[in-house]
C-alpha cells in the first residue's frame, strides 16, 4: 500500500500569504501540516545573497525545523512569498529524498529549484516568457470555499440580522507599500455605498482593514450612518469578514489588495471594484480588467443590479495541478 504524502504548508507572518498557502493545502482535501516560520532580521535580504539557507530564521524556528526533517520529511512542500523561497529550498537540499516544491507567487532567486511555480495573470511576464514550471491563474488563491461560506453565514446570521436586506458589504483595504488612499477617497466611497443601499431600501455591511487607517475609518463611520453593521480594525473584537461575504447580496471592495478581490469574487454575489486610476497602480488595473472581462466583477458605479457569476477558485485549479504532480503526469524530475 502507497503512503500518502507528506505535505508541509508553510506559514509566516504575512497574512495574506498565509491564506494563499492554507487555500491551497485545504483545497487538496489531503491531510497536512502547518510548519511555521519565525525571521530574524537577515530575511530581509535578498534570496540571492540567502540562497537555499535557513540564514533567515531565528535559531529556535530553524531548530524545530531541523528536529522535523530528522523525523519525516515532507514529500511536498507549499510557500508563497519571497521570504520562504530560501527556507522552501533549503529544506529541499536537508531532506535526503526527493522533495516537490510548490511556490504560489515568484520566488525570485533559485526559481529553477521549484516543481511548480503559481503566478497570477496580471504579472508581467519575464522578457523570455514564462519558465515551464510556472502555472499562471486569475487572481490569488484563497480559503473561501462554499463550505467555509456557510459555516460563516450560519455563524453570523443572528449578529448581522436586525438591518434591512438587501446587504451592500463594503470590503475596505488602504494604502501599500507604493500608493496612499486619502481619507476623502474614503468618504466618498462611503457616501456612495450608503445612497447605493439607501436606494433599494438595504444596509452596507463595512469591514476595514489593518491598512485602513484611522482617518479613513473614520471619515467612512461618519459617512455611513444607520442602519449597518460595520468592523473597524482599529477598535478590535471579531472580524465578520467571512460572514460579511457569506451573507451579502453584494459586493464592494477596493482595488489595492489582490487577495481581498479574488475572495469577493469567490461568492456568487454580485462585485464592485472601487479603484480610481489616480489611486490604483498598473498591476492593480490589470487585474480588475481581467476580473471585468471574465464577467466576475463591475467597475463600481454606486448602481445595485441583480446579477450573478461562477465563484473564482484558484486554489482548487492549483491543487488538481498538485495532484498531477503527486502522480508523476507532466513534470520533469529534479
Amino acid at each position: 500500500m502507497v503512503s500518502p504524502p507528506l505535505i508541509w504548508a508553510l506559514t509566516d507572518d504575512r497574512a495574506g500569504n498565509t491564506a494563499q498557502v492554507l487555500g491551497v493545502a485545504e483545497a487538496l482535501n489531503r491531510p497536512f501540516l502547518t510548519k511555521n516560520i519565525r525571521y530574524n532580521p537577515l530575511a530581509k535580504l535578498p534570496s540571492v545573497i540567502i540562497g537555499a539557507t535557513a540564514f533567515g530564521l531565528t535559531p529556535e524556528s530553524r531548530m524545530d525545523f531541523v528536529a522535523s526533517l530528522a523525523g519525516a520529511a515532507p514529500d511536498i512542500v507549499i510557500s508563497a512569498g519571497r521570504r520562504t523561497a530560501p527556507v522552501a529550498r533549503w529544506i529541499k537540499r536537508r531532506a535526503g529524498k526527493l522533495v516537490r516544491l510548490v511556490h504560489l507567487m515568484h520566488p525570485g532567486h533559485g526559481a529553477s529549484d521549484f516543481d511548480l511555480i503559481v503566478v497570477p495573470n496580471h504579472d508581467k511576464l519575464a522578457p523570455d516568457g514564462d519558465a515551464p514550471n510556472v502555472m499562471r491563474i486569475t487572481g490569488a488563491p484563497h480559503r473561501v470555499s462554499a463550505a467555509r461560506l456557510d459555516l460563516a453565514a450560519e455563524h453570523w446570521k443572528t449578529q448581522i440580522g436586525g438591518v434591512p436586506r438587501p446587504f451592500i458589504a463594503v470590503l475596505m483595504g488602504g494604502a501599500t507599500h507604493s500608493q496612499a488612499f486619502p481619507a476623502d477617497r474614503a468618504t466618498a466611497l462611503g457616501q456612495a455605498v450608503n445612497r447605493m443601499a439607501a436606494d433599494v431600501g438595504g444596509s452596507v455591511l463595512l469591514t476595514t482593514s489593518r491598512r485602513t487607517g484611522i482617518g479613513s475609518e473614520e471619515a467612512l463611520d461618519r459617512a455611513i450612518p444607520e442602519p449597518r453593521r460595520a468592523f473597524f480594525w482599529s477598535r478590535g473584537g471579531e472580524n465578520p469578514y467571512m460572514g460579511f461575504l457569506a451573507l451579502a447580496d453584494a459586493i464592494v471592495a477596493t482595488g489595492d489588495s489582490v487577495s481581498m478581490c479574488s475572495e469577493a469574487c469567490a461568492t456568487p454575489a454580485p462585485v464592485y471594484i472601487y479603484a480610481p486610476d489616480d489611486i490604483t497602480v498598473p498591476k492593480h488595473r490589470r487585474l480588475h480588467q481581467e476580473l471585468y472581462d471574465l464577467g466576475l466583477a463591475r467597475p463600481f458605479s454606486g448602481r445595485f443590479d441583480d446579477w450573478t457569476h461562477p465563484p473564482l477558485n484558484a486554489a482548487g485549479e492549483i491543487a488538481r495541478t498538485i495532484d498531477d504532480l503527486i502522480a508523476g503526469r507532466g513534470f520533469p524530475a529534479r
